[in-house]
């Protein structure tokens, strides 16, 4: 019987063993080591600065700056990191700060009586008191409505991809307004596909700017503070209060995580971006067939009605929803009996990061509906991994009782809160 198990071996799930490992706990941490990251083309760049890209360990002993001087590198304000980089510094805090990262996949999480029944994709079963489950974005993918159901062949989600050299020569539509379409689109044109285009609801594309400097005086920094989230003080805010943001309102809570740091390409995509020629705003898909030649059909309403466009394959670049319903290795009984927030029906998530099942405990993309944006990116790991572990700590103290957002309902049981 374990204490904490973590499901997951992203920048969350390896934080959070990282806290549990140095409390002494006992411990499992399962998942492929920045899988998600190792997968994405080798021509993508860091989005956020280095100094908002840290992994957390209760002493602050391994972060990107500290593996950077391992590597000869300067993790420096203003100078993008190549993907790969910041995948290699993930397996390297791994080592460091997590023991011994099972790398087989967590296919199943139940309750067995007072405790968790966990079982490995080969099989294994194993016990224990506490889950942490931080298992990144990609079961949450989202791809249009029209586009789903259809073959791989034809549609792909942008986190389907690592290389994108299998596109040379053909015809690719990349639907999507934010950094992985503008990027995607951009490499795709950089490697040879013979047309690429962007399809976007969106009536223009948004574009950050170039980060001011650090140190640049004090006025300017009280104008418009530097936040692992971007400048401004709404960004400030979301950086530094999620605990602020879980006591707001849930229809405010809803509103602001729907249009919050909404889509935009990073400062310096731009330039590349202008090799991609077509770029088709304000449009949506309404339908999508496979024609008798093999390509794929696109029913497009635009502001001058619909359109039809032909392409040989889609890559929708469309985010990451999380609905706990694609929580597909959750028992089916457990989903039913948690709580949700928002139209999405994300779970809900006390002030510890414990779910309304006691002992179950989230971190990651599925605690942005309750904490706000900054847990869509690496930047929440650290605000999430000491507090989560936190309240693993005090489950596992006896006799305790409850979850902090309310018991799971059995039948028509009314929660109760803590």
């Amino acid at each position: 019987m374990y204490d904490l198990v973590v499901v997951g071996a992203g920048p969350y799930g390896l934080s959070v063993a990282a806290h549990a490992a140095a409390h002494g706990l006992s411990l499992r941490t399962f998942g492929r080591s920045m899988e998600s990251w190792h997968a994405m083309p080798s021509g993508m760049f860091l989005k956020s600065e280095p100094w908002a890209s840290h992994l957390s360990d209760p002493e602050g002993s391994y972060g990107l700056d500290a593996y950077a001087v391992t590597r000869g590198v300067r993790a420096e304000h203003g100078v993008p990191l190549p993907v790969g980089f910041f995948a290699s510094y993930g397996d390297w805090f791994a080592r460091q700060a997590v023991p011994a990262l099972d790398e087989r996949l967590i296919a199943s999480v139940a309750p067995a009586a007072e405790n968790f029944e966990l079982r490995t994709e080969d099989g294994e079963s194993l016990r224990t008191r506490t889950v942490a489950l931080a298992v990144g974005v990609l079961p949450f993918m989202e791809i249009p409505g029209p586009l789903r159901g259809l073959p791989r062949r034809y549609v792909t989600h942008s986190s389907h991809h690592g290389e994108l050299d299998g596109f040379a020569g053909r015809d690719v539509t990349v639907v999507g307004a934010g950094q992985a379409a503008l990027e995607t689109a951009a490499l795709l044109t950089e490697q040879g596909a013979a047309s690429v285009r962007i399809l976007a609801r969106a009536d223009r594309l948004n574009w950050n700017t170039l980060p001011p400097a650090l140190d640049r005086g004090p006025w300017r920094s009280v104008r418009a503070p530097h936040t692992g989230l971007g400048c401004g003080w709404r960004n400030k805010l979301y950086a530094d209060t999620p605990g602020v943001f879980r006591r707001l309102p849930a229809a405010t809570r809803e509103r602001i995580f729907d249009s919050a740091l909404g889509p935009a390409g990073a400062w310096w995509l731009r330039e590349r971006f202008a090799a991609v020629g077509d770029v088709r705003l304000g449009q949506r898909i309404v339908s999508a067939t496979v024609t008798g030649d093999e390509r794929l059909r696109l029913d497009v309403a635009g502001p001058g009605g619909t359109s039809v466009l032909e392409t040989d394959h889609v890559v929708a670049a469309t985010g990451f929803t999380p609905s706990l319903e694609r929580a597909g290795m959750l028992d089916p009984a457990l989903r039913g009996a948690l709580r949700t927030v928002g139209a999405v029906g994300a779970p809900e998530v006390g002030g510890l990061f414990e779910s309304s099942w006691p002992g179950l405990f989230l971190a990651g993309l599925l605690t942005a509906p309750s904490y706000g944006p900054s847990m869509r990116f690496v930047f929440g790991a650290e605000y999430t991994a000491g507090r989560l572990v936190k309240g693993v700590r005090q489950r596992l103290r006896p006799g305790a009782r409850g979850g902090s957002v309310g018991r799971p309902r059995t039948g028509a049981e009314a929660p109760v809160t803590a």
